[in-house]
This record gives structure tokens, C-alpha cells and sequence, in this order.
């Protein structure tokens, strides 16, 4: 742990404690909820060491504490940690060694350890960033949903302190910067109205899965904006053949 930290810029050490500190208040308020809407001691706890995956936890015990099946559960959180499959093939360079330590490093993959490791321009320091982050993150998780699920047993409502809308707050939390892009937020839109439209009419929890025909939207630009740039690009070649025209016909007055 010490190589770690003295690879690492001292900048970079305090921001990954900042998220770390951040994350201990999710996982304390994940565990409360779980253990207060009904869920055994046990269970935030082994989903917190085993799936390791904050969106995925919240999303499929919200699941099941609205009366959703386990299918359903385990199906939206695969679908939420789908969006890890990418920063994989980003970061595996720092996986390297025995197997062990390759299946270790996967597990603890989430969307701080990327994005500190990609900050990185080094192979040591994008290894240390990686370990580090990954590491601290998984420690202080584990410890905040202990914490949070015996207080939520202790205090039994805590709709009272307002940790119900942790739930949703999260989720949106980790949806918005991905709405900056426009493609993104048409595939949401499209797949929100599928899934309010289709609530009176399914099961729990299965409107969200019926959400993910908003994917259908993703990649896809619209036909006048892929229209309108090839008309730049038009424009751009004949400024630029337009102005080879007029330097020569300059050069040939000159002479």
C-alpha cells in the first residue's frame, strides 16, 4: 500500500479519499434501507462483498423491496453493470499476473477505479491508481453498509431521516452525466415512457427490463444532422480549393 501511495500525486490521493467518503454515506444509507424495508442483516452485506456494485445493489434490492421477483432483480442489476464490460478492455493493462490477481482485480472494477486509472498516463501510476482506488473503495463500502445496516435495525424507520429517496437519488445520480449526450437522452426518454406506459399492466419490475428498448435509439443521428455535416464538410473542401485557386492565380500575377 505505501508503493502505491508514493506512485500517485498527492492530488490525486485526495481525490480518490473525497470519493471514497462520498461512497461510505451511499453504502451507509444502502444498508439502512435494506435491513429496515425487510431484508435480513445478511443480505446488503453479502451483495456488498460479492457483487460490489452500487448501482446494481440499489437497483435490485429496489426491486425486490416493491415486491419485484429475484429474476427481475438480478436481470436490471446485469443490465446496470453491463455499462463495466468497456471500461474492462480500457484498463486491462493493469491487470497483469496470476490468475488470482486478475479475477481480484475484476471484482473490484467499478466506475471511480476507471476513471482514476484512464486520469493516468503511466503504466505504474495507471497500476497504482487502479489498486489504490479499487481497494480503498471495497474496504470502506463494506464497512459503511455494516455500519448502515445494523443503524437500520436499530432505528427500523428510516423513512423518518429521508433515506428513502436515497434510492432514487443515486440512480439519477449515476444516469446524468451520461445525458449530456443527445443520443443517451433520447434512448432514456424512450425507454422511461415504455416503462411508465407498460407499470399498470406487469409485473414489478419489469417495466424496467421493458426499458431497455430505449437502446433501439442509441447510436442512431438523426438523418438532418448527418445530412447537415456532410454538407460542412462539403463547404469546407470547396473553401480550401477555392482558396488553392486564388494563391495561384495571385502567384501568376505576380510574375
Amino acid at each position: 500500500m505505501r508503493s502505491l501511495l508514493r506512485t500517485l500525486e498527492h492530488a490525486t490521493i485526495r481525490d480518490i479519499a473525497l470519493v471514497c467518503l462520498a461512497d461510505a454515506l451511499v453504502g451507509a444509507s444502502f444498508g439502512a434501507i435494506g435491513v429496515s424495508g425487510g431484508l435480513p442483516l445478511w443480505v446488503p452485506i453479502a451483495l456488498s462483498v460479492l457483487v460490489f456494485a452500487g448501482g446494481s445493489q440499489f437497483a435490485a434490492v429496489g426491486v425486490v423491496l416493491s415486491g419485484g421477483g429475484a429474476l427481475a432483480a438480478v436481470a436490471t442489476g446485469l443490465v446496470l453493470n453491463a455499462r463495466l464490460l468497456p471500461f474492462g478492455f480500457a484498463v486491462a493493462d493493469v491487470l497483469g499476473g496470476p490468475w488470482w490477481r486478475r479475477l481480484l482485480g475484476a471484482h473490484l472494477l467499478t466506475d471511480e477505479t476507471a476513471a482514476f486509472t484512464l486520469q493516468q498516463n503511466e503504466p505504474a501510476r495507471r497500476r497504482a491508481a487502479y489498486w489504490l482506488c479499487g481497494i480503498a473503495l471495497f474496504l470502506i463500502w463494506n464497512l459503511s453498509v455494516l455500519l448502515g445496516a445494523v443503524a437500520g435495525g436499530l432505528i427500523g424507520d428510516t423513512d423518518a431521516l429521508g433515506l428513502d429517496a436515497a434510492f432514487p437519488t443515486v440512480l439519477l445520480a449515476l444516469v446524468l452525466p451520461s445525458l449530456a449526450d443527445r443520443g443517451t437522452r433520447t434512448a432514456a426518454v424512450a425507454g422511461a415512457v415504455v416503462a411508465v406506459a407498460a407499470t399498470p399492466f406487469v409485473p414489478v419490475g419489469v417495466p424496467v427490463l421493458l426499458a431497455l428498448v430505449g437502446l433501439l435509439f442509441v447510436g442512431r443521428p438523426a438523418a438532418g444532422e448527418a445530412a447537415g455535416k456532410k454538407a460542412r464538410e462539403a463547404a469546407g473542401e470547396r473553401k480550401t480549393a477555392d482558396e488553392r485557386s486564388l494563391e495561384c492565380q495571385e502567384k501568376e500575377a505576380v510574375r
